[in-house]
């Protein structure tokens, strides 16, 4: 990426943090709560929630957060408490490319997703594995795969990560799948860089 290129992409993010914080700014933030299932303190004038294992505060009306995150973490997080409606989670999975308006974006997700699986994640051992997904809130699950765990980016928003290991028939394979409720807490941009986080983390590259 050019310095041109760069400058255009962090005047971009800026202006839709901004953007963000100016209509969170305007609502209700025990509303904001309720429907993003996280905690706010009055007195204290923040919010407070968990995600990816890590304990978050939020100022209200500001909107900075302790710890420091990734800028692009921190712009999802305020779309999450935009876009959050109190949608139950159904507990039905899906790919990044059912998802509503996600046939390019999270169909090229997916196979990329696939690809690091295969070639990086299958390659750790299932301890090792399990202790990195756990660093970061995993819950590791049985399914019908080797390899399940959960994780929850935010409060209504869980990723079920599944691995199958290579074996004398087949290669390894993998998904990283969303709750069929996903769209009522992130569009597919955002849902694309939550799972692109999940995966640099496990993985180092994506």
């Amino acid at each position: 990426m050019t310095q041109n290129e760069q400058t255009k992409e962090n005047r971009a993010f800026m202006e839709m943090m901004k953007a963000a914080r100016e209509w969170l700014s305007g609502r209700d933030p025990k509303d904001i709560a309720q429907k993003a299932g996280i905690d706010y303190d009055e007195g204290a004038k923040r919010f407070s929630l968990i995600g990816l294992g890590m304990e978050i505060s939020i100022s209200y009306p500001n909107y900075e957060m302790e710890p420091y995150l990734n800028e692009w973490q921190q712009l999802v997080i305020l779309h999450y408490m935009r876009l959050a409606d109190g949608t139950p989670l159904q507990g039905q999975w899906i790919t990044m490319g059912e998802v509503k308006d996600g046939l390019i974006r999270g169909g090229d997700f997916d196979r990329r997703c696939e690809n690091v699986i295969r070639s990086r994640l299958s390659q750790i051992a299932e301890e090792d594995l399990e202790e990195k997904c756990r660093a970061i809130g995993g819950k590791v699950m049985q399914s019908n795969a080797d390899f399940t765990v959960c994780f929850y980016f935010l409060p209504h928003y869980p990723l079920l990560l599944k691995l199958w290991f290579a074996d004398e028939e087949f290669p390894a394979s993998g998904k990283l799948l969303l709750d069929t409720s996903a769209d009522h807490y992130l569009m597919i941009e955002d849902a694309v860089t939550v799972g692109q986080i999940i995966m640099e983390t496990l993985a180092g590259v994506f």
